[in-house]
């Protein structure tokens, strides 16, 4: 029977790569947060786009009002 030798650089290469799998771990995990902000921003703008037109809209009627009034 052969014995399974275990080097040194076979204990270096697993120790790196469990630290690379730890990193993508959490590479994924800050990635997947920064898609859920910017979903969450681009939500946040379209309200305040819609805001945006009503208020132009309403500035504009009162306008109209103020100038037939005259």
């Amino acid at each position: 029977m052969k014995k399974k030798s275990t080097s040194n650089s076979d204990i270096k290469l697993s120790y790196h790569e469990k630290i690379c799998a730890e990193r993508m771990k959490t590479l994924f995990k800050a990635i997947d947060e920064m898609r859920k902000d910017i979903k969450e921003l681009r939500a946040d703008m379209n309200r305040g786009k819609g805001a945006g037109t009503l208020l132009l809209i309403l500035g504009g009627l009162v306008g109209s009002l103020f100038y037939f009034i005259k």
